[in-house]
C-alpha cells in the first residue's frame, strides 16, 4: 500500500487515479472465497472453482493492465506518469503475492490453531 500511496502523492505525480487499484485488491480474493464456501471441499477441480479462478485471473490481469493503459492514454498529457505506473505495478506485485501467501498459509481446513 505504501507504493500505491507514493504513486498518488509524490509531487511529480500528484494524481489520485492510481488509488482506484484498491478496488482490485478488495475484489480479487472474493471469487476464491466464495468458491471454497460453495464447492465440494475435496480440492478436485469443479466448475465453480474453475470459474472462480478465471474471474480472479481477470481481476489480477486487469489490475496490471490499468496503470499501463492510463500511462499510455492518447492525450496531450497522459493520465498518470510512467513512474507512477511503475510504482502501482510494484504495489500490485506485493499485494497479490501477499494475498496468494495468505491463501497458501490458511488453505488447509484441518489445521490445529492451538499451535499458534
Amino acid at each position: 500500500m505504501t507504493f500505491l500511496v507514493l504513486a498518488c502523492a509524490l509531487p511529480q505525480y500528484s494524481n489520485w487515479w492510481p488509488f482506484f487499484m484498491v478496488a482490485f485488491y478488495l475484489l480479487a480474493p472474493f471469487p476464491i472465497v466464495i468458491s471454497r464456501r460453495y464447492g465440494d471441499g475435496t480440492g478436485n477441480t469443479n466448475p465453480c472453482r474453475e470459474i472462480a479462478l478465471f474471474i480472479t485471473a481477470i481481476l489480477v490481469v486487469s489490475a496490471f493492465g490499468l496503470p499501463i493503459i492510463l500511462a499510455r492514454a492518447p492525450q496531450a498529457t497522459p493520465v498518470i506518469m510512467w513512474g507512477s505506473a511503475g510504482l502501482v505495478i510494484t504495489a500490485n506485485i506485493i499485494v497479490f503475492l501477499t494475498i496468494l501467501g495468505f491463501f497458501f498459509a490458511f488453505d488447509n481446513d484441518d489445521v490445529d490453531y492451538s499451535m499458534w
